[in-house]
């Protein structure tokens, strides 16, 4: 199978060499800002918005790329088609974008490397992101709660979706010294409200009605407007942005997580407690079935296929959990 090739400033390189200086402000600081799309049935999903959030946070953080949205646009589907020969008939696009600001300002004209803003943009098969989530659909996962909080927006704004996330993967190790299965760690912020997950949105269904913590203090992610803005009104469920305490998440009829890779997962338990009856609820799973019927994919079925593929999936952490030896 041909190598996959990595966009780097406007040249498609191997992927084995797309590289940046150990001097790029990326490395020196977390200083940078990313998207990662997918596709469905080859055709990318609300690439426009995942590419309008990442203007907004190169904007707000001054990261002077002179690439427009609409360049960006193609770059993006220059990248996929040069890797189209790279990629199994079943694969899923997963496509990375990575702006960094470059080399800081003490390196200029000594290390050999250019100056100025990196992009880089990979593209590489869906099923590594997912692989082993194929149960969960049926199972759900138990939301976890680590010491760790959420870094609330008057001090870093987490609605910039940037690198440094070193406090995503603390909460990661955390939930890992919990016993049982499937642990995903859930944040509260520091008011003790719920926030988000590390890597996905959340999400309780009380009575009928869809409810997520408000957009000050997470994430907003892509996939979480499109339950709110497009799936729920779809089927008529009310939703709305609340306050939630893990007392609301206790007492939810359902709850469920959101994140690109996966689209939706249900939450069937909190601190090894059942929501609800303990089992995916009827809400989610007409939310996950209509999403599916919209892409023209069983969300499910897809990622259940490739759930044994490379199974071994070692012991390293991933953005969702924390492996020990």
């Amino acid at each position: 199978m041909a190598e996959r090739r990595v966009y780097m400033n406007g040249r498609l390189v191997p992927e084995s060499e797309a590289a940046v200086s150990i001097y790029d402000s990326a490395l020196m600081f977390g200083d940078m800002v990313f998207e990662m799309t997918r596709s469905f049935n080859g055709e990318h999903f609300k690439l426009r918005e995942h590419l309008e959030r990442l203007y907004a946070g190169l904007r707000i953080l001054r990261i002077p790329l002179e690439t427009t949205i609409d360049e960006m646009t193609g770059a993006v589907h220059r990248t996929v088609e040069a890797n189209r020969e790279a990629f199994a008939p079943d694969d899923e696009h997963r496509v990375m974008i990575d702006v960094t600001r470059g080399l800081l300002g003490i390196y200029h004209g000594v290390v050999g490397a250019d100056p100025g803003p990196n992009l880089i943009i990979a593209d590489f098969p869906l099923r590594w992101t997912v692989r082993g989530m194929g149960e969960l659909f049926e199972t759900g996962i138990n939301a976890a709660i680590p010491s760790q909080r959420a870094i609330p927006a008057r001090l870093l704004d987490p609605k910039i979706k940037n690198r440094s996330r070193l406090h995503y993967l603390m909460a990661n190790i955390q939930v890992s010294d919990r016993r049982g299965e499937n642990n995903w760690a859930l944040l509260l912020d520091p008011d003790g409200y719920v926030a988000e997950g590390t890597g996905d949105n959340f999400f309780i269904v009380k009575d009928g009605a869809v409810l997520t913590p408000g957009g000050r203090n997470v994430l907003r992610g892509i996939s979480r407007a499109y339950v709110l803005d497009e799936l729920c009104p779809q089927l008529g469920l009310s939703c709305a942005e609340r306050n939630l305490e893990p007392y609301d998440v206790y007492c939810a009829d359902e709850a469920f997580m959101t994140g690109t890779p996966f689209c939706l997962l249900p939450v069937t338990g909190l601190e090894g407690l059942p929501i609800g009856d303990g089992r995916p609820g009827p809400v989610t799973r007409r939310l996950l079935a209509q999403w599916s019927e919209n892409v023209g994919v069983d969300i499910p079925a897809q990622i259940q296929v490739w759930n044994d593929a490379d199974a071994d999936l070692g012991d390293a952490p991933s953005p969702y959990a924390f492996r020990r030896r």
